[in-house]
């Protein structure tokens, strides 16, 4: 199961329903595009800043091995662990690029796919906006002070009175 993140614009009202055309959905996952496609990936994604880091960091590399004077298979196995690591992180960079620019993050789910967790999503921001207009059914409320059958359930019971 992966985690989705939902991004949104910092003006959206919670729970408003065309809010979720301009909605982002990220997976926090490896991301095999990027992996093969490093700075083209970011670019078509239009993350302009992390897709300059991302081609920096590898002209960088690229200039370092040529400077070393490393093997073409040192060359090879620094290149791959580099896209390996752009990999991993390209979905962290993509929330951090939505986060400057006014999506900050606004949900996050566990799905097994895309459209289960759009349909998720759906669900919890439609709830808020039931809530917000006082549509939603009433959650029952239980008293802090209620105990459970059970006195001694964890490793730390509460203290019983002297026999």
């Amino acid at each position: 199961m992966t985690t989705y993140t939902l991004h949104l614009p910092d003006e959206v009202d919670p729970g408003e329903p065309e809010a979720l055309d301009r909605a982002k959905l990220v997976p926090d996952a490896f991301v095999w595009p990027a992996f093969w496609f490093s700075a083209l990936w970011f670019f078509w994604h239009r993350l302009w800043l992390a897709g300059l880091i991302v081609l920096a960091a590898e002209i960088l590399v690229w200039v370092a091995g040529l400077t070393l004077g490393l093997s073409p298979v040192a060359g090879f196995v620094i290149a791959l662990l580099l896209s390996w690591l752009i990999g991993l992180e390209a979905s962290s960079l993509r929330r951090w690029t939505y986060a400057r620019t006014g999506r900050p993050i606004r949900d996050a789910v566990t799905a097994s796919d895309v459209r289960e967790a759009e349909v998720k999503f759906v669900a919890r921001w439609l709830r808020e906006e039931g809530t917000r207009l006082g549509t939603a059914a009433p959650r029952a409320v239980t008293p802090a002070n209620t105990r459970a059958e059970s006195p001694a359930l964890g490793l730390f019971p509460e203290a019983q009175a002297p026999r």
